[in-house]
């Protein structure tokens, strides 16, 4: 059996859960030894073992090349490629880090040790969080997704940041309603099901994480 070991609130382990589960494949998911490991790691069924995103999304897109989530258009590849790398680049570090890091244990998102959140961290964060959602918005609008007209790496990379946030109840929707259209259609697919079936023990989601129009 193919394994995933990632963990649950970091945005890279959420990504790599989607693209398996959009590739329709049997997968178990497993917690690491060390939460501080690179991760994620898939591991085929034959052994072989891929560790890091860039790693499983070429395992996963060369030999499953049903469900593409690489556009064929070169504009529109180099557009999923970008957007892809801001999610997992700038987006993680000033919104995600400064929000679900501070939020969540390390047993689920492979953060520093534990502490009291920082909320002026964290108040840092949401302002980033706002600037994003306007472009968030604003693509999606245009394109339909975020870099073409069909899903691809680069809605499922934004929408694992966007996850864990709103696990937390970080994401201001009633602000953003383009962003919020946009993340509504993401959440319906079926590879989100996992996702909106996450509960961290002790640290339970907002009440409206698990609605598809919410």
């Amino acid at each position: 059996m193919r394994r995933l070991v990632q963990l649950l609130l970091s945005p890279p382990s959420r990504f790599a859960r989607l693209l398996v589960a959009e590739k329709r494949l049997t997968c178990d998911p497993a917690n690491p030894e060390d939460p501080a490991a690179h991760l994620p790691v898939f591991v085929e069924m034959d052994g072989t073992t891929y560790t890091g995103l860039w790693a499983i999304i070429d395992q996963l897109e060369g030999a499953y090349p049903d469900n593409p989530m690489v556009p064929e258009d070169p504009a529109a590849r180099a557009e999923a490629f970008r957007l892809l790398d801001w999610a997992m680049g700038p987006f993680h570090d000033n919104v995600t880090r400064r929000i679900v890091y501070e939020k969540a244990s390390q047993r689920y998102t492979g953060a520093a040790a534990r502490r009291a959140p920082d909320m002026d961290t964290v108040r840092q964060g949401r302002e980033a969080l706002k600037v994003a959602l306007t472009t968030i918005g604003d693509t999606a609008e245009r394109h339909g997704y975020l870099a073409a007209r069909e899903c691809t790496l680069a809605d499922l990379a934004v929408a694992a940041h966007i996850s864990a946030l709103d696990y937390f109840g970080e994401v201001p929707w009633a602000e953003f309603p383009l962003a919020a259209e946009w993340y509504v259609k993401m959440k319906s697919r079926p590879s989100f099901r996992s996702l909106l079936a996450d509960r961290v023990p002790g640290q339970p989601p907002v009440s409206h994480y698990a609605e598809l129009d919410g």
